[in-house]
Order: structure tokens, then sequence, then C-alpha cells
């Protein structure tokens, strides 16, 4: 064994060390990374023949965090980890995006990165680690690939922009992103924002990508030091003379197809499906079936080619759009009587159908991933049908592009849903139709069905997907708004946008090409914010502020603060308190404990029963005043008074003589019974025991001619009447004791 490790500063003095030749050596690549206490291994196995008939890279990239990491056991009855959460998925779509366009493009062979959290101390984000974990593996193997990447997270912090901040750091940054590049290019980049210019969007970039050039100086150097030699390979078997004859007799009819300008995306790709299939016809008959699959490769080169040239040299968009000009937009809202909002958005042929649900705390997403406890109350499902793009196939859950669509979503809305809205909220997007960022139509659609249900956002956020043909023998290029499906596949670039009037508050970007200037991200950027107005301006045409007040049936809320000693008192023994008012206002009641006190909501679908619930809160946590009025219930019957609770759980005395201004010789003559209801005034709180003396006779009329009964002062003792016990004068002389002499002693008690 003879392990080679390699370490890496990162401006604040923190370090990452990648180690390899010691763990899992029969990969093909392995590395363990470390920072701090978090510790990756990336292993990456690549086969060494492609499938048959395979002419994509087939690669799968999976991320996963062991609970014993953090010292930790997982949840359920297995008690073992299970199917990877959201966060492991858009973990491992992170490292796909950036890898997958860097394998050579005739590479072929089934290849499989996996990337496991082994330790963590809570304090260094392990996703930020991971591409560099995935680059370095396929570095120190013999695995043929046009890297190394890395990944690294930005973040701005009072001003600064830091690199790979800590969980703490992270929750005060108002921009944060997960860039992803080569030493030279920029590949791929996510992240949210607080309403950020697009100058300061490419700042951040430029300071990641400078952190990015070090480490993928460090894993040049591992890999020349491993001295591994990329292996031979030959995944493609090539008829340059048929790559030819289909260029020669297909690439005129592709681009009249392409220059046609054609708005129906079925009409075109079946026209550009004719071409191809006309050319297999002509061919012998013997020779079809062998050839078919070459001339579908080298026609997709032809029909791509075709469509970028179109572009670049007539400025002629696949529909016919000029490059800045976006698709036709109707919006409709309140489409559905059922949801709590809802809305249309569609642009051209992508549609979304958004719903929103306002729910109460006990709606709340519970997270209950290795680092990431808490809830959440601002949720988006994003759902994607195959009869949305005209597919005939079964829907089969929810696929990871699925999960990723939503959470860019998510990200672009959630800051501006408001600080303090009571409700738990959960938008979903059914894409109807899709040719084009039909995530950014999740956001519009979103946007307006957040209004629709009467949301109050801070503003309104539209997104916009751009595009990008470049020519690589010219400086030539052209940057597409709103791009539809084709130009996203066949072009370089698919860069999404989202934002308000005043900023930008999530991005996405994906790079398929080399040498992407920040001279042409700037006009991508500026170009993007000219469609978001435009789109902004339709939005607020539809609906230009949140409905003034909840549709009727949704559940109202109300919140209350409680002082932290009286959260007991309401939950009660074993909950018994909270949920006898919850059955008996018919409302729902839910509390947690913050810094400031009890947060309480109270939620119901009409207002008698939230009032009812309210005034039994109110009743425990109030506290007692003297002199106040109160309706209570006799508890106890003693020979000298009655016990009331005059509050809920706060008992006083009703003495007997505070019972009517009648002197009663005994409780029997008060008529007083258990259970009966009786209103009191409470005269006195012993300010030492807490105690609480109850009156009824203060709240009846005094009988004419009532003198109250002198009291003496407590601790005077009163003087004794002449002739009395202290009076010796009367009883003659006090006898003098008899004298004990003689006596004897007397007996202790132990003697007989």
């Amino acid at each position: 064994m003879n392990p080679i490790k390699k370490t890496i500063e990162l401006p604040d003095g923190r370090t990452i060390t990648i180690e390899t030749g010691k763990l899992a050596k029969q990969a093909d690549g392995a590395v363990e990374v470390r920072m701090g206490n978090t510790m990756l291994l990336a292993t990456v196995v690549s086969a060494k023949e492609a499938g048959e008939g395979v002419d994509f890279m087939p690669l799968q990239v999976e991320y996963k965090e062991k609970f014993s990491a953090a010292g930790r056991f997982p949840g359920g009855f297995l008690k073992r980890e299970g199917r990877a959460t959201d966060y492991e998925i858009l973990t491992a779509r992170l490292v796909d995006r950036v890898l997958r366009p860097l394998f050579p493009e005739n590479y072929h062979a089934d290849t499989f990165v996996n990337i496991t959290m082994y330790s963590a101390d809570g304090v260094d984000a392990p996703d930020c680690l991971a591409g560099l974990a995935a680059s370095a593996a396929i570095a120190v193997s013999d695995i043929p690939f046009n890297g190394p990447i890395s990944e690294v997270r930005v973040a701005r912090i009072d001003g600064k922009f830091v690199i790979d901040p800590t969980f703490d750091e992270l929750q005060k940054a108002d921009m944060e992103l997960m860039v992803g590049a080569t030493y030279d290019n920029i590949m791929m980049v996510e992240g949210e924002m607080n309403e950020v210019s697009e100058a300061e969007l490419l700042d951040a970039l430029r300071a990641a990508h400078e952190a990015i050039k070090a480490q993928c100086l460090v894993q040049m150097e591992l890999a020349k030091e491993v001295g591994k030699a990329k292996r031979e390979y030959c995944h493609e078997v090539n008829d340059e003379d048929l790559r030819a004859d289909v260029k020669a007799k297909c690439y005129d009819k592709a681009y009249a197809v392409a220059k046609a300008g054609c708005a129906d995306k079925h009409w075109r790709q079946d026209s550009f499906d004719a071409i191809c299939d006309e050319y297999i016809e002509s061919l012998p008959e013997e020779e079809r079936d062998e050839k078919a699959p070459l001339v579908k490769r080298y026609y997709h080169d032809v029909e791509k080619e075709a469509v970028r040239r179109c572009i670049l040299d007539e400025g002629v968009r696949l529909d016919g759009r000029k490059t800045t000009e976006i698709r036709p937009i109707w919006c409709e809202i309140d489409y559905l009587p059922g949801p709590h909002g809802s809305a249309i958005f569609t642009r051209g042929e992508t549609q979304s159908l958004s719903t929103v649900t306002l729910g109460t705390k006990l709606d709340e997403k519970i997270l209950d991933d290795v680092l990431n406890q808490g809830r959440e109350r601002f949720l988006l499902h994003y759902n994607f049908p195959p009869f949305s793009t005209g597919e005939a196939k079964a829907q089969r859950g929810v696929g990871r592009r699925e999960i990723g669509h939503g959470n860019l979503a998510h990200r672009a809305l959630k800051r501006m849903i408001p600080d303090d809205f009571p409700y738990v909220c959960r938008v979903v997007s059914d894409i109807l139709e899709s040719n084009g960022s039909s995530s950014m139509a999740t956001v519009c659609a979103g946007t307006l069905a957040l209004l629709d249900a009467g949301v109050k956002l801070k503003k309104p956020v539209s997104g916009i997907a751009m595009g990008l043909i470049t020519d690589t023998e010219s400086p030539k290029y052209a940057v597409l708004s709103d791009i539809l499906g084709d130009e996203d596949h066949l072009g370089d670039m698919d860069f999404k946008v989202t934002g308000t009037r005043d900023g930008i508050t999530a991005t996405q970007m994906d790079i398929k090409c080399d040498g992407l200037s920040y001279e042409i991200l700037e006009k991508a950027l500026n170009q993007a914010r000219d469609g978001r107005m435009h789109i902004l301006d339709i939005i607020e045409q539809t609906i230009s502020k949140p409905r003034e007040d909840f549709k009727p049936h949704v559940p109202r809320i109300v919140t209350m603060l409680i002082p932290k000693e009286m959260i007991g008192a309401v939950i009660g023994p074993g909950g018994k308190i909270i949920q006898g008012i919850q059955e008996e206002s018919g409302a729902t009641v839910s509390i947690d404990e913050i810094e400031e006190g009890g947060y309480i909501e109270v939620a119901a679908a009409n207002k008698d029963s939230i009032d009812k619930a309210l005034a039994m809160i109110n009743a425990i946590v109030e506290l007692p005043e003297e002199g106040k009025v109160y309706d209570g219930t006799v508890r106890s019957i003693m020979d000298f008074g009655a016990f009331v609770e005059f509050m809920p759980h706060r008992d006083g005395l009703l003495h007997i003589s505070e019972i009517t201004w009648e002197r009663l010789e005994n409780m029997e003559a008060s008529g007083l019974k258990e259970g009966d209801k009786v209103q009191v005034k409470l005269i006195e709180i012993d300010k030492k025991t807490g105690k609480y003396r109850l009156s009824m006779r203060a709240l009846l009329p005094k009988p004419e001619g009532w003198t109250e009964p002198q009291r003496a002062p407590r601790g005077e003792r009163r003087p004794r009447p002449e002739g009395g016990r202290n009076d010796r004068g009367d009883r003659g002389e006090r006898r003098p004791r008899p004298d004990r002499e003689g006596r004897g002693p007397r007996n202790p008690r132990n003697e007989d």
C-alpha cells in the first residue's frame, strides 16, 4: 500500500485533503476527500466495452449519506438507509451535469460514479466536496475524461464572497451558488439569491472559478503522481462514405425545415424524421437494417448543423422567432374551484397548471436527513407526465429530473413568501404541455396561483430559459430567449434565470461547449432580464395584486404568543388539555416553543371555532386579577367552605363566611353542591402562598344597616376583660404548690 495525499488550501485557512491508494483499490479509481471531520469516498468504475447499439454516454452518478456519519440511527422500522432522499438526488445531479459533457463523444461504456459520505461533523457541507471527489476518482483512473473539474459553493456574507461556507455561515448569506467548472470554463451553475443584480451574479461566478482553478491544478498533480495511462477504446464503428452521403443528400432538406419557421413542434419533428426515413428507404433493401443505426446517428449531426447554421447565418429560429422574441403567452387564474388557488400559464407549447394549498402547522414537511433536521413550511412539487410531450407510456413515480426542476422553482419563489405568513403552503405544478423550459413556466404559474390564493407575496416572480448557439470556427454566436426543447437539445447552453423587477432570485445553467466567455454570460443575463420584465408585465395584467381575502373554503389561522411557562399548562399532562380544546372547539391547535415564548396557531374553517378555542386558551394563560369577577365551578365542599375552580386549573377558597351576608351555621345551609356553577369575585391573592380567596357575597347587595364585625389586626392580642383569667384579684391568691420535700424523686417513665 502506497497512498498518495494532496492538500488544497482554502482562502479562510481551512484545508481539503485528497488521498488515493488506501481504500477501494479494486475500483478503476477511488479517492477519499476530507475537510475538517467531513469525509467522502468517491469511486468510479467503467465497463471495458460499450453495450451493443449504444451511441450515448451511459453515465450514472449516485450520492449517498450514511446516518452513522453523524452518529445517528436511520428512522423507520428497518433502521437502515433506504431510497435516496431529495437532497442526495439533487447533489448527484449537480455532479452529473458537470461530468457528463466532458467524456469523449465516442465513449459509450457504462460508467458508475458513487460518492458516499462516511463522516460528518455538521460544520462543513459535504455537497460542495462531491464534485471534487468524483473528478479526482476519475483523474486517478484509466477512464478517458476531458477534465478535471471541481465544484465549490460561493456565498456572499456581509458583502464578501466566501468559498464553501460552513452551515452556520450559510444562514447569513444573501446569495448562494454551486458552481462547477474545468480549469478553463464554467460548466454548471445553480443557486438562489435575494434579488441580486446581473453584475453581482457575474462577480460571484468569477470568485468561484478562481477557487476551482486551484482545485483542478491539485488534481492534475495527483493524476501525474499516480501515473495511470488512460485506456484505449473503440466504441464506434463508422462509415465515413455513408456519413458524407447522408450530409450531401439530407442537409439542404433539413435546412429548409429549420428555416420554415413553423411553431408546431410535432410538424417539425415529423418533417425532420421524414427526411431520415426517406434516405433509409433509398438504400438497397439488404443494407437497410445494417446501416439504419449509422444513418440515424449521422442524420442527427446533419439536423443539428442545419438548425445551428440557420440561426447563426440568417437569424431564423425553428419556430420563426427572432433571437430575443418570447413566444405568445396567455394566463388564467381561479381556474379550479376546489384548490385554495390555481392558475394556468401557457407560453407557446409549454403549459403549467399550478395549484396552491394552504394548511396548518400540522401539514409541515418533516426533514430527517443525515445533517438536515427540521420542518419545511413552503413546498413546491413539479410533475411531468408523459402525455405532455405526446409520449405513449405510463407515469411511474417521480424521476430525478422532476425533483431537480421542482427544486429550482422552489428556490425561485421561497424568498418571496411573507416572513410572517402563518400558513404552510404547497404549490403543485402539473406540466400539461412541454416544449422548452417547463420549470420556468412553473415559476410563472406558481406566482399566479399564489396571488390567486391571497398570499401576499413580497413581489411577483417570473422566469425565462436562455439558449446559446456558437460557431467553433468563428467568434459568431447567438443568445436565444425562451428556448424550445430542440434548441436546448441542439444548442450549447441552457441558462434559466428567475427574478422580480428588482433582481434575480434563482438561476440554473448548464454549458455544453468550451470557451464560454463572461462577455457572452453578461449578454445572456441582460437579455434574460428583458424577457423577465416582459413576462412580469403579462402576469400583472392577469392579476395585479394578491386576492384581498382568502377564498371561503381556506382554513382561517390565528396566531398568538404566550409566556414559556404557560406552554405546559396549555398542553396538559399527556396532551390532555390541548386535545380537549380541539375536541370542544372543533379547531386545530398547535403549539411550538420559540425564543420569544410559546407560538400557538389556531386554525378552523369557521370563526366561531377559532373564537372558542382562543377563549379557552386565554382562560388558561390569563393571570388572575384581584377584584375581577369570574364564572366558576364548585369542585369540593368542606366544613369551612368550598373550593371553586374560577379559571382553568386554578382553584380558590370560598369561605363559608363569604357565601352570603347571613351567618351560616354549616355548609349544608349554603345549598352548594359539587359541580354547581357560581359567580365569584377574587378578593385576595396571598402573595406568599399564591392562594386565592373568593367571595359570592361581594356580588350581592349589602343588607340595610349591615355593619362589618371588627376584626383585630393580625399579630395583636386583644386585652382580656376585667375579671378574666389575668385578673387574680377576684379569684384570691394563688395557692402555693405543696412542698415536694419527703415525696421522693419522680419515677422515670421507664421505671415501675
